[in-house]
């Protein structure tokens, strides 16, 4: 397939296209500066503008733009930025597409498990309903954007939990435990929904030949809550993790605190599982020790 990706040089979108052209797929990317290699086509989403000719005998776009969450502290004017990046990126992408004169008939939108909210005690598949919150909201406005795409076009909104990979989310956390400050998050009994980005990246490849369409939960097959991940990258790393971060010090960090690493959510991929996709890494501790192998 012809694919063309917004995000190609980010975290996730490295490895979805090192599958990608492994795979045997010819893959183009929508870059920020001037274009320097074949392949590539000048785009500015808060301008609304992309070349027309990224367009041109495209099969799917994969939009994987936005700014991280990761960034604290939370102020007004990055509260918007994370906002904007993603509804302004997809709705440039999602315009463009109708503008083709012959649109892509699949569009594979980023998204995330921040929908849902914090729901301790109740399991999530993808019929959930909205939750509360910022980061709700904001996943609310960006997959409401890419159902602007046109009506021939095939759209599916994958949320993603917390990618396990070197960089990314994981990042803070795999250097503190290596300086040997691994440590419990809270009561440590809220569920973190996790993924490996090897699985990450293939469930997206999975949803350009699927016929599935709408939310796609994209998160390991066997819940982990935030003690059992902490630990497991401890262990990964040959590391103890003998300290705690009270719940007080984390909410002190406003609602990123909150949203980021005391929300609890069991999420199910009710949906890949059903569609016959195959999770490689099972579990938080096969994720990891992936991390554990690099060092």
């Amino acid at each position: 397939m012809r694919v063309l990706i917004s995000g190609a040089s980010g975290f996730i979108g490295t490895e979805l296209v090192r599958q990608l052209e492994t795979g045997g797929h010819i893959v183009s990317r929508l870059v920020r500066s001037t274009p320097k290699a074949p392949g590539e086509f000048l785009w500015s989403p808060s301008e609304h503008t992309i070349d027309p000719r990224a367009m041109e005998n495209i099969d799917a776009v994969i939009n994987l733009s936005g700014a991280s969450t990761g960034r604290l502290p939370w102020t007004s004017a990055y509260r918007r930025e994370i906002l904007y990046s993603r509804v302004n990126a997809t709705t440039t992408i999602a315009e463009a597409m109708g503008r083709s004169a012959t649109p892509p008939g699949i569009l594979l939108n980023g998204s995330a498990v921040g929908f849902y909210g914090d729901r301790p005690g109740v399991r999530l598949d993808e019929s959930a309903a909205k939750g509360s919150g910022f980061l709700s909201d904001v996943v609310e406005a960006w997959e409401q954007a890419a159902h602007l795409a046109p009506s021939i076009t095939r759209v599916v909104t994958f949320r993603t939990g917390v990618v396990v990979g070197s960089g990314g989310a994981f990042t803070p956390l795999t250097l503190l435990t290596r300086l040997g400050l691994g440590a419990r998050l809270g009561s440590g009994q809220q569920n973190w929904p996790w993924v490996a980005l090897a699985d990450e990246a293939a469930a997206i490849r999975h949803l350009l030949s699927s016929r599935l369409e709408g939310v796609v939960n994209i998160a390991g097959p066997v819940p982990a809550t935030a003690a059992e991940t902490t630990h497991a990258l401890a262990g990964a790393l040959g590391r103890w993790d003998p300290w705690v971060v009270p719940e007080f010090a984390i909410r002190a960090l406003g609602e990123a605190g909150r949203a980021l690493l005391l929300s609890s959510q069991d999420v199910v991929p009710r949906a890949l599982l059903d569609d016959g996709f195959v999770f490689q890494y099972e579990t938080i501790e096969k994720a990891v020790g992936t991390l554990g192998a690099s060092t």
